[in-house]
């Protein structure tokens, strides 16, 4: 009897497998929570999209002390998993950024950057970078979310995330510092056990970014060299 199962090109466990005929099947982190308003914490949210051609959107955090009168830092956040798995919208990270806003009392915008192995690398990257000028465009509050526009102190922005995610942050900010970023002030970022590459073979890396140019590529390997 002819088996119905799909033969397994590529097998990354625990993050996706990748099939002949193209179609990818991610293990971890396709749950999501809608936005809405902790009752707890009184942090709400809301899904934005920052480019309907892409994809790209994001979810915005704003604490239960935001005010017309007092304008708040920004943390922008970006999640990890691989550059291939989870979102600002899973149970995970929507729990965790929403925590973060409450305890420091800061608007956040996480962002929904295209993943691998479907959208490979640098695209990440790039979604990221777009996101933060999108950001960037509420600096003279006239940009097109209220949230940003009337809480946000463009003076006072972090960029941070965790594994994978604290690479493109790492990234985010060396580009800010190269390209500068009109009308934000980073002042400060903070990686959590941050991927960077080494000196060993990695397969998932080389499939997730195919165009990497090898060891001098300082988006992988930030050695002081690179600087």
């Amino acid at each position: 009897m002819e088996s119905s199962a799909k033969a397994v090109a590529h097998d990354f466990p625990p993050f996706f497998r990748v099939f002949e005929d193209g179609t990818v099947e991610r293990l971890l982190g396709t749950e999501t929570v809608p936005p809405t308003t902790d009752s707890f914490t009184g942090v709400q949210s809301k899904d934005v999209t920052i480019s309907a051609e892409t994809g790209v959107s994001a979810r915005l955090f704003l604490p239960k002390t935001a005010s017309s009168t007092h304008k708040l830092p920004l943390l922008i956040y970006v999640h990890g998993g691989a550059f291939s798995i989870e979102s600002p919208f899973s149970p995970a990270y929507h729990s965790h950024v929403s925590s973060l806003v409450a305890e420091a009392n800061v608007v956040a915008l996480s962002i929904h950057y295209r993943r691998a192995p479907e959208h490979p690398l640098p695209i990440a990257y790039d979604d990221t970078w777009a996101a933060m000028k999108w950001a960037a465009t509420h600096c003279r509050c006239n940009g097109p979310e209220a949230w940003l526009n009337d809480h946000v102190d463009f003076e006072r922005v972090f960029v941070a995330g965790d594994s994978a995610g604290a690479n493109i942050a790492h990234v985010m900010v060396r580009k800010a510092g190269d390209d500068g970023l009109e009308g934000v002030k980073i002042v400060g970022m903070v990686l959590v056990h941050p991927y960077f590459g080494n000196d060993r073979p990695d397969k998932l890396l080389d499939f997730v970014f195919p165009t990497i140019s090898g060891p001098n590529d300082h988006r992988i390997y930030p050695n002081k060299d690179s600087y």
